[in-house]
């Protein structure tokens, strides 16, 4: 079973912000698989079902991003799943809009959600994918940046990251991280 968890900020005004990305795409995948998100447990929203014949369940924790492990980490320990299993996607300032980077493993950046994640998991080794919302014009204006609300014509812009990370986690599934990697990581 793959664990699949999408980050973002459970609270409406958080809602089409840069910071749910991950969220936008579990609710993609969840449409295009037909998974309901109609469960709850280990503070989180989640629902189970098949991807490419394969059972995943999809979660979207309903703690603050600066907690997402504290969710995260009994998702894993309940399932007993291997970190293979895991899929962690959020969003990214050093990836282009529109743009994804898949990884199989490595730091946490200066992402708060998977800095919690890696502290509670006490592990790197877990794959993830990165929606790319690149970088405020003003670098004092991070947090403004990914909180605050987009216009609809650079929505449309992030809007093709989801749909290209939703691809991406179906693709994996079928076949695997590397070719996954070779396919959806920009070259150049």
């Amino acid at each position: 079973m793959y664990i699949i968890v999408g980050l973002g900020n459970p609270e409406p005004e958080y809602a089409k912000t840069r910071h749910n990305m991950g969220f936008d795409t579990i609710n993609k995948l969840a449409k295009n698989n037909n998974i309901e998100l109609n469960k709850s447990k280990f503070n989180a929203i989640y629902g189970t079902g098949m991807i490419e014949n394969e059972k995943v369940i999809l979660i979207k924790p309903q703690t603050y991003m600066n907690n997402s492990g504290e969710s995260v980490v009994q998702f894993v320990k309940f399932y007993k799943e291997d970190l293979s299993k895991l899929i962690v996607i959020y969003d990214d300032m050093d990836t282009d809009k529109g743009k994804i980077r898949v990884r199989a493993k490595g730091g946490p950046g200066s992402h708060n959600g998977m800095k919690s994640i890696v502290y509670e998991l006490k592990s790197e080794d877990f794959s993830r994918i990165r929606v790319g919302i690149g970088k405020p014009e003003n670098e004092f204006d991070r947090i403004d940046f990914v909180i605050g609300k987009i216009p609809n014509d650079e929505y449309e812009i992030l809007e093709q990251g989801q749909k290209l990370a939703t691809k991406a986690v179906e693709y994996w599934i079928k076949n695997g991280i590397d070719n996954t990697m070779n396919k959806f990581n920009v070259k150049g």
